[in-house]
């Protein structure tokens, strides 16, 4: 097993994260996706090796004190494959505009649920958006797409229920993909109650959700 690339936060707050990333030879940082833009500062030369989910690899070279730059979304394993010892500072623009838009989506989103306005829920929506409920035949649940049918579907959510209510929500953004954690809580229309953890993994495109995927506890 190769050896772990060691790190240092020097700053983690609501703006940015700084990180020493400090390689000796042989290690890794494992397999991530970054989730904000990044600017990279050498702090040695040298050459970093890079493994991608398509089974490619490619170089990046390493001048000391001159940096560049990379999107949100990329994901890579980095490796030092030479001889000798490299570091650089990675620093994270944590408070970026794409995210913060993205949140404010998904808490108009969590709103609309909360008020049964399907109007806003749809605004939130992309054009061909697709949603995946939680309960249907196969492994992905039941798979509604296009505006009119996740429309109908979202109809019939509210329709199933005499009370509804989505609690303790949580939101977070890594690049393209959004994660709302929620409590379900509310009575059906034969007057069962129900109250149940859950979830939605989020696409997005731009700053509207492309596909919702919904995931929830199944109680006895």
């Amino acid at each position: 097993m190769a050896a772990q690339a060691e790190s240092v936060t020097h700053i983690d707050d609501d703006r940015f994260k700084v990180t020493e990333w400090r390689f000796a030879p042989g290690a890794e940082t494992g397999w991530h996706v970054h989730g904000h833009d990044y600017v990279i500062v050498p702090l040695t030369d040298g050459t970093l090796e890079l493994s991608h989910p398509d089974g490619s690899t490619s170089t990046a070279p390493l001048l000391q004190g001159v940096p560049y730059s990379r999107r949100t979304g990329v994901s890579h394993n980095v490796v030092n494959g030479g001889d000798g010892y490299l570091a650089f500072l990675e620093i994270e623009v944590v408070d970026d505009a794409p995210v913060r838009r993205r949140l404010a989506t998904l808490e108009r989103f969590a709103d609309a649920w909360n008020a049964g306005d399907v109007d806003a829920l749809m605004a939130c929506m992309a054009d061909g958006c697709e949603f995946l409920s939680a309960l249907g035949p196969t492994p992905e649940g039941t798979r509604h797409v296009g505006r009119d049918a996740v429309r109908a579907a979202y109809e019939a959510i509210f329709a199933a229920y005499s009370s509804a209510a989505w609690t303790e929500v949580r939101h977070s953004i890594s690049g393209d993909i959004g994660l709302s954690t929620w409590r379900f809580v509310g009575t059906d229309r034969e007057g069962r109650d129900v109250d149940v953890h859950g979830c939605d993994v989020l696409t997005f495109a731009g700053d509207l959700i492309a596909v919702k995927d919904s995931y929830r506890k199944a109680r006895p």
